[in-house]
């Protein structure tokens, strides 16, 4: 999706700051993923609607036959409103409420993945109440490390998340021994924006050495999932606007040795809708310190927060303006110091009224929008609808 893409005169006579989704960048990324999945026998890819619930974002996946991998009750909602079915709706999170339980046994979802004895426990009392029962996989913490950011890595033991893998033997017995649990699967996340396949590789094998323990006792599991986590290049989105899923689910094929009849699960999010989306802004005013230039839009951390959370880079552009470089450092209206999306970078010589773009904010921009400062949310407009 390069500069010229962007349909600057219809965004023009948009108030600012919004989000603009290029549909054809995600369609062309999710006929990748089915292309690539498909060369496996068994592979099922889930969209984590934790990274843009926007419903026409949804429609689109959910047309293009991907899952949902949920983590709160909302989201199960918004899925099933969108047409996800319910067979493909998983529900993950390490701490569910009793209602969010009842809606996914109401429901009849795919399966619950369970973070601890106490949560499969309450699961199992709840499901008795209905005369039903719960598929469930055991979320397992595999203490394997991504190089990523530490805010979100998952798979260490040191984090919140999952099972240790000592006492995988002793939550399955568990489990058999509860009426109304059904154990169908593992279940495994280690972080999000990982770009070395050696990490999932280091996966795969902790799987395998899982797998052959299991083989010892006689437990079959029927189904493997293994998360997402794939990155994204958010320096080259107009170079590299699709992921790297041929590397990706292709490792996954070497390495994770399934047993027969097996099927094995993907929850990709980012991956999935990260360079479809960028958050349109403009320029306020620009101001000559006395050290640097500053170029004040009307976005703020409220509308994108990564930035600030996280130290994440978007690449910014500015679509309105052909003029020679200078440099500047491109900050929003909040009277907080974090307040900034980039600092000392290139752009087109940049005025008062110009439309920048901070690519990649498809994943967690939209999503994670505050209302701070009284302002208003950020509306999501489909490039199909303009």
């Amino acid at each position: 999706m390069g500069k010229g893409k962007f349909p600057v005169e219809k965004l023009q006579a948009i108030q600012t700051p919004f989000y603009y989704y290029d549909a054809e960048v995600l369609r062309q990324t999710l006929r990748t993923i089915n292309e690539e999945a498909g060369k496996y026998e068994g592979f099922v890819v889930h969209y984590a609607i934790k990274a843009n619930a926007n419903p026409k974002i949804l429609r689109i996946i959910r047309e293009a036959g991907m899952g949902a991998d949920c983590v709160s009750g909302g989201e199960i909602e918004a899925s099933i409103k969108s047409g996800f079915p319910n067979n493909k709706i998983v529900y993950a999170g390490v701490g569910k409420a009793d209602w969010e339980i009842n809606l996914g046994l109401d429901n009849d979802i795919f399966c619950f993945n369970v973070e601890s004895i106490p949560e499969l426990e309450v699961i199992n009392e709840l499901a008795a109440a209905k005369g039903k029962v719960a598929r469930v996989a055991f979320r397992l913490n595999p203490n394997v490390g991504a190089h990523t950011h530490a805010n979100i890595t998952t798979g260490l033991a040191e984090n919140k998340f999952g099972i240790a893998m000592r006492d995988m033997l002793d939550v399955i017995e568990e489990a058999e021994k509860l009426a109304n649990i059904r154990f169908v699967g593992l279940h495994f996340h280690i972080g999000s924006q990982i770009l070395d396949m050696g990490d999932f590789e280091a996966l795969c094998n902790r799987v395998n050495e899982l797998q052959n323990i299991l083989d010892s006792h006689r437990i079959r599991v029927e189904h493997i999932n293994v998360g997402g986590g794939l990155g994204v290049d958010y320096a080259h989105p107009n170079r590299l606007p699709i992921p790297d899923f041929k590397a990706y689910f292709s490792t996954y094929a070497k390495k994770l040795k399934l047993r027969p009849g097996q099927t094995l699960h993907f929850e990709l999010g980012r991956a999935m809708v990260a360079q479809c989306g960028s958050l349109i802004t403009r320029t306020l005013y620009i101001k000559k310190g006395a050290v640097k230039k500053f170029a004040i839009v009307d976005a703020g951390f409220p509308d994108l927060i990564r930035p600030a959370l996280y130290q994440a880079y978007h690449k910014i552009e500015n679509i309105t303006s052909e003029e020679p470089n200078d440099t500047y450092d491109v900050v929003g209206p909040i009277c907080e110091s974090t307040d900034v999306f980039a600092k000392q970078i290139d752009l087109n010589g940049t005025r008062r009224g110009d439309l920048l773009a901070i690519r990649s904010a498809g994943a967690y921009g939209e999503i994670m929008a505050s209302q701070y400062n009284c302002r208003k949310l950020p509306i999501g407009y489909m490039s199909d609808d303009l």
